[in-house]
């Protein structure tokens, strides 16, 4: 019995393992043309079915437990969770806009920011339960998507700012703010950023069927059940997308200038 936890998993993993043989291949194909991206390919790969193997196997066994002291430890669990989420987030967006002087807790604060008030509007409005099971996977989803758009953002704003610093400049010395100065440049990579979540949105379910969708359709439920969750799914992760993008341009300006409203040229120095 104490083993059948195991046979039953590895049974699972067939599928799975089979499934890798087109990530080979993108990586054969990375070899080919010389990218040399074959080796985060498998890297990540390998690193995602070991963080999923463990935090399945958490989760299963926190969510069987009918304890009282079980109660109260997925919501501790579910804390522990989202500060390793939105860690790991703002540090993955951070490296992408590596320039940006404290781009990671730029990011981290953004994200956090974001996807907290998206969740406390969920719940308060009733569209999910506040229970793990429900919670943790959802803001899994929005921080995800969180995190590449924040670091879209970030990373388009520094750069465009670095190629229009004469306009900058003049602006700030006609007297605006370093607000109304970069005011073009923010609203650039804000659009820049939020436009393939956008676009996502306006093609689902004629170019794509998104993943939570699918998932619950294989699974057995019904599409109609799949459709109003996929609904509720893309809503929520536009708004956490939007409000995290846009706190980070705010977050942002204190690094791009000095105290005296000109623009720090040491932050624009590097490629």
């Amino acid at each position: 019995m104490e083993w059948e936890w195991l046979s039953e998993f590895l049974k699972g993993m067939v599928k799975p393992a089979a499934a890798t043989a087109v990530v080979l291949l993108a990586a054969f194909l990375s070899y080919y043309q010389k990218l040399k991206l074959e080796g985060e390919m498998i890297y990540a790969i390998v690193r995602a079915f070991i963080q999923l193997s463990v935090i399945g196997f958490v989760l299963e066994f926190i969510f069987n437990q009918n304890s009282s002291w079980w109660i109260v430890f997925p919501y501790l669990f579910m804390g522990m969770i989202g500060i390793s989420q939105v860690s790991v987030a703002g540090y993955t967006a951070g490296q992408r806009a590596k320039h940006v002087p404290h781009g990671k807790y730029i990011a981290g604060a953004s994200i956090l920011a974001g996807t907290s008030l998206t969740m406390l509007l969920l719940v308060l409005l009733n569209v999910f339960p506040f229970t793990p099971q429900y919670i943790i996977p959802v803001a899994g989803m929005m921080v995800g998507n969180a995190m590449t758009v924040t670091g879209v953002t970030m990373k388009r704003l520094r750069d465009d700012i670095r190629t229009q610093m004469s306009l900058v400049e003049t602006a700030l010395a006609l007297g605006a703010t370093p607000r109304q100065a970069t005011l073009q440049q923010v609203k650039r990579s804000l659009v820049i950023a939020l436009s393939p979540v956008i676009d996502n949105t306006k093609t689902v379910g004629l170019i794509s069927l998104p993943g939570a969708m699918t998932g619950l359709i294989m699974g057995g439920a019904s599409p109609v059940e799949a459709i109003q969750l996929q609904m509720v799914v893309m809503n929520m992760l536009i708004g956490a997308s939007t409000m995290s993008s846009i706190m980070s341009t705010y977050f942002c300006w204190p690094n791009f200038f000095t105290s005296a409203y000109q623009l720090d040229t040491k932050v624009f120095l590097t490629e």
